[in-house]
């Protein structure tokens, strides 16, 4: 529970010193919670595998999409280099009457379904492991904790906490609803022991944001008012030594903040001293529909960053196998 609204500052340093990892992994470390997800994990996660189902967990990346242009923060541009029309044309130079199409992509890093990594967020200019801001982020990326840095190792048993269904209304939270623990532990009890959370975990938090801006239009679903996870949940991710979370939200956790005068403050404490990946963005609605449908909410998992060398951040497409 938050006592001073007023003292953002304070509760965040409190809970810095409570939730920190720095050196628990040697001071070279670059990977954080992910170290809780090992061979053994992944083997779990794999066996989780029955039915063959598969659900795609990634919003598209598409001009349509929910960024405003916050902090310069675009929705993708794709365009066309070549085209069917070129090909009919034969202005290709290819031989044999062969053509082709070719496109290209440029956007924010986190426009749409991704991960943030450990560059991403810093505490009084201090990164993850108590590294300087200033040498690990510079002109040329991320040069310690660049999202490359995981490539293929976030992949295992994942688990959906569908706390829209279970604490909401008609499945979905309102804006501001902060999920504290309690509620964490509610919809583990509701779900039942497929729900159960711990060491090396993926886990998913549903609130019903994005099916609400799917029904209404995107309106301020990018940094606007949203529920999500409490500041006060910071002790309970740390101690479930999960290896990663991710929402259905822009931001993760609850917005407004829960002080008077406060930015993204869990961030503050989850990257750079839990070194806690954090997912943003997801589309869990299929697959929370179906863990209804049949009581397991747990599953394969992989959710591989693409490997941007020196990015702070990154698309990914998730994928669960049930």
């Amino acid at each position: 529970m938050i006592h001073d609204r007023t003292d953002p500052e304070g509760a965040i340093a409190a809970a810095a010193k409570r939730c920190s990892n720095w050196g628990r992994w040697g001071t070279d470390d670059v990977l954080g919670t992910l170290n809780f997800l090992d061979e053994a994990k992944r083997r779990e996660g794999a066996a989780l595998v029955r039915r063959g189902v598969s659900f795609p967990l990634a919003q598209r990346f598409e001009a349509d999409g929910p960024q405003k242009g916050w902090r310069r923060r675009t929705n993708p541009v794709h365009t066309m280099l070549d085209t069917g029309l070129d090909a009919e044309r034969g202005v290709q130079g290819f031989p044999h009457g062969i053509g082709g199409a070719d496109d290209v992509v440029f956007m924010p890093l986190q426009a749409s379904t991704q991960w943030d990594g450990l560059g991403h967020i810093f505490d009084h200019g201090t990164a993850y492991n108590g590294r300087r801001a200033g040498d690990v982020v510079t002109s040329e990326g991320d040069r310690f904790t660049g999202i490359e840095t995981v490539a293929g190792r976030i992949a295992g048993r994942g688990v959906l906490l569908d706390v829209g269904r279970v604490c909401g209304e008609d499945g979905e939270l309102p804006d501001g609803f902060a999920i504290t623990a309690d509620h964490l532990e509610a919809t583990i009890a509701a779900h039942g022991d497929t729900a159960r959370v711990g060491r090396g975990d993926l886990l998913l938090v549903r609130t019903g944001r994005l099916t609400r801006a799917r029904r209404e239009g995107w309106g301020d679903y990018a940094g606007g008012p949203a529920p999500g996870l409490s500041f006060t949940t910071a002790d309970w991710l740390y101690e479930t030594e999960i290896a990663a979370i991710a929402t259905d939200t822009w931001g993760f956790e609850v917005r407004p903040n829960e002080f008077d005068e406060a930015f993204q403050p869990l961030h503050q404490v989850c990257i750079p001293h839990m070194g806690l990946f954090l997912g943003e963005m997801w589309d869990l609605d299929a697959l929370a529909a179906d863990c209804a449908g049949d009581g397991v909410y747990e599953f394969w998992l992989t959710a591989d960053p693409l490997p941007v060398t020196g990015a702070v951040g990154a698309p990914v497409a998730p994928v669960a196998v049930k």
